[in-house]
């Protein structure tokens, strides 16, 4: 299952940096505006990776099954690089397109706190035991930070006027020849999240099993 995620995802990420070199220059923002088939993208892996951590968290607390909590604390790991990303190349573009790096707008101040409440969850299961207790406390963190997702998405809407960012795009909102590279980014970060996510599935899985070596050697 690796092995075929990681093929597709050289397959689509090669189309996909085609296709953005290969897209028209913005006629008002210049070759800046490119930056969108990176920074969106970004944004839906950080997405897939904190509803991931909500739906595995939720699924823990119903069965108390461990596989559960692995992939929950390793849907939220790869969703803050994404995030990471989605905030690190938002005030490049905003620099070509503003005039300044940073503003306080809704949608950023958004992305923002959606950074700092899942990297509160992987500081949480950081400096904790590992416990069982540990890990029903960060499902259900998991399901509560989810509801700053539709926060984010939909902040613009929420703010109004008091918003700089761009609105959400909608179908026919992008230029000709602009949907090609949009829609492979987009297929790029859920095949990244993908791949990702079962590598850092198996590491866990492999740490766990190292651990309890260790432990079953210590007692002989």
């Amino acid at each position: 299952m690796i092995r075929t995620s990681g093929a597709a995802l050289l397959v689509i990420a090669a189309l996909w940096a085609w296709a953005v070199v290969a897209a028209p220059v913005d006629s008002m923002q210049g070759s800046v505006q490119k930056i969108l088939y990176v920074h969106v993208p970004c944004a839906i892996g950080a997405y897939l990776g904190f509803l991931t951590t909500a739906l595995c968290g939720a699924l823990y607390l119903r069965s108390s099954d461990a596989r559960y909590d692995r992939a929950a604390l390793a849907a939220a790991e790869v969703g803050v690089v994404f995030c990471s990303l989605n905030i690190a190349s938002g005030p490049i573009w905003a620099r070509g397109t503003w005039g300044h790096w940073w503003a306080w707008d809704p949608r950023l101040t958004a992305t923002l706190l959606l950074w700092f409440i899942y990297l509160a969850y992987l500081l949480l299961r950081a400096f904790t035991d590992g416990s069982e207790r540990t890990a029903r406390f960060a499902a259900v963190y998991g399901l509560l930070g989810a509801v700053a997702i539709p926060l984010n998405y939909f902040a613009i809407q929420l703010f109004g006027g008091a918003a700089m960012h761009p609105e959400n795009l909608r179908r026919g909102s992008l230029g000709e020849g602009m949907g090609l590279p949009f829609a492979l980014g987009m297929f790029a970060a859920a095949a990244a999240f993908l791949h990702l996510w079962l590598l850092r599935i198996d590491l866990e899985v492999r740490r766990v099993e190292l651990a309890r070596s260790l432990a079953s050697g210590g007692e002989q």
